[in-house]
């Protein structure tokens, strides 16, 4: 690990840096392309670039989707939900994933806290990904101008918000992951997860977790490693290369190109080219440097390699799980821009099996420190705070490491459901049987709606096999291409068509107010 550098030293060196706008992605005219791209990827992948075997691919493509396996919501049974027919959606994915629904509004209860909150309620699906799933609940942060609903963190830490027992909670949450379980603690992190001090640095862009990666060395010791982001200058290193954080993503998706002139090399070619049992990955963050070892980005359960190339246009990286069972990671969406917060795991705590609140004495972000850097160019240690946070613990299914589940319940009385877990995405959403809803909400519905059961169409795919890297890869390029068009063949582009049409007369849109736009 490399020092951390005194503040007036920093001044000094980077007095340019610090004339600059302090949200790169949004002022920078080439950074801002290269942000967008690795946002899209975050946010519009079919199954997020999710880990499979020869037997788990072909069921993807292969089985139905089967409503029948996951639990619904039950709108006449709760006696406070307020549909939003006016707001439909229709996401669709590259793979031929297709989710449709409307809005609506209700309670929603996570760990101990509950609040009036807008959620997707998903009429259609044909995807087999989601058999045995209730939904998915997004943890990203809400985009400028979107018509998607406010995501649930944000409605229930809204002041505004008359209905919610998290009005004080702050508004940030962590997450890691073990080889068999996980956990998310809202509010902050419990002190226990994390073995050492926790280093901040501010994100890149107001509504992504971005940060700069300005090194990805691979080899079998630091020293000898091979430096995969090969920066054709010093300028273009300034802020590195723009890597998400994503707990839907389960691998490290690295460069397949020269990220647009940015590289003077092909990181996944390199990294091909040197695959080796044992070795491990180091990425420079802010000018540390945070080692990702090789039974973190191996999954031996499975013998697959956790690395892959990334799609056509997307010039950075995705850091997904591999990272977060090494490290626990704190989101802080308390101010305008995020800030980014990384401890190495305390692989001796235990998560928790039930909701825990307690309150601690945090170690917080110093945002005076934070405040003066204008990239990601430094991270600074936190600095201790007496003032007590409450902290809700609350536990993460863990799915071989590459899938995470929570559950959540909405209405009145509470329905119980367990949906993917997600901090790269904003779209939060359960399952409901639409042949079942109430005659006033099908007639305010598109009638397409119940003339289309989009189970029953044919799903637009590709069958993959794992590339699983158990040898000398061939420093081919027509190897490495036939990778990335398996890759590309999995990325989703979503659609998200909300259409606004006039709420039909005698529709309920009581109690609705700041959560009822969507």
């Amino acid at each position: 690990m490399t020092d951390v550098r005194e503040l007036s030293d920093f001044q000094a060196k980077h007095s340019d840096q610090l004339a600059r706008d302090a949200l790169p992605c949004e002022s920078d005219p080439v950074l801002k392309l290269q942000c967008a791209s690795v946002s899209r990827a975050a946010r519009m992948t079919g199954r997020k670039f999710k880990v499979a075997d020869e037997k788990s691919s072909n069921q993807l493509f292969d089985e139905d989707y089967r409503p029948q396996d996951s639990r619904h919501f039950n709108v006449e049974a709760s006696s406070t939900f307020v549909p939003q027919t006016s707001q439909t959606f229709d996401l669709n994915y590259a793979d031929g994933s297709h989710l449709r629904g409307f809005s609506g509004v209700d309670q929603v209860y996570m760990g101990d806290y509950k609040a009036t909150s807008p959620f997707g309620v998903i009429t259609d699906c044909n995807s087999p990904d989601f058999n045995g799933v209730d939904g998915i609940l997004g943890f990203g942060l809400p985009k400028a101008g979107s018509d998607m609903p406010t995501p649930v963190l944000f409605a229930m830490t809204d002041a505004e918000n008359k209905d919610t027992n998290a009005a004080k909670l702050k508004r940030k949450f962590s997450f890691f992951s073990t080889d068999d379980a996980a956990e998310v603690q809202l509010g902050g992190y419990d002190p226990d997860t994390a073995h050492g001090t926790m280093w901040y640095t501010p994100a890149l862009a107001s509504d992504d977790f971005i940060v700069g990666a300005t090194s990805l060395k691979f080899g079998d010791n630091y020293g000898s490693s091979i430096e995969l982001l090969q920066f054709k200058s010093a300028s273009q290193r300034q802020y590195g290369a723009p890597s998400i954080m994503d707990s839907g993503t389960s691998c490290l998706v690295i460069p397949a190109d020269h990220m647009e002139g940015q590289l003077s090399n092909v990181p996944w070619d390199d990294f091909a080219k040197h695959w080796k049992k044992g070795r491990s990955f180091w990425l420079e963050v802010g000018q540390k440097t945070w080692e990702i070892p090789f039974s973190s980005w191996y999954l031996a359960d499975t013998d697959q390699t956790c690395v892959q190339p990334s799609p056509a246009g997307m010039q950075g990286l995705l850091v997904g799980d591999v990272f977060f069972r090494e490290y626990v990671v704190e989101f802080d969406m308390t101010g305008r821009r995020p800030i980014i917060g990384i401890a190495p795991l305390n692989k001796q705590y235990v998560p928790v099996t039930r909701n825990k609140l307690a309150s601690f004495e945090l170690e917080i972000a110093p945002k005076n420190k934070l405040s003066l850097l204008k990239g990601s160019e430094v991270m600074y240690p936190a600095e201790h705070s007496e003032a007590l946070t409450q902290v809700d613990r609350i536990p993460i299914v863990n799915k071989k490491g590459t899938q995470y589940f929570m559950d959540v319940g909405i209405g009145t009385p509470r329905q119980p459901f367990t949906v993917i877990f997600d901090t790269g995405s904003t779209v939060f959403g359960v399952f409901t049987y639409k042949h079942q809803l109430p005659a006033k909400i099908k007639n305010q519905l598109p009638s397409y709606y119940f003339s289309q059961n989009l189970h029953t169409l044919e799903q637009v795919s590709v069958k993959v096999s794992a590339a699983p890297l158990m040898f000398s890869l061939p420093n081919s390029t027509s190897f490495v291409a036939g990778l990335v068009v398996l890759n590309v063949a999995l990325i989703g582009v979503v659609l998200a068509v909300f259409r606004r049409s006039k709420v039909p007369r005698g529709a309920d849109m009581s109690g609705v107010k700041t959560y009822g736009t969507v």
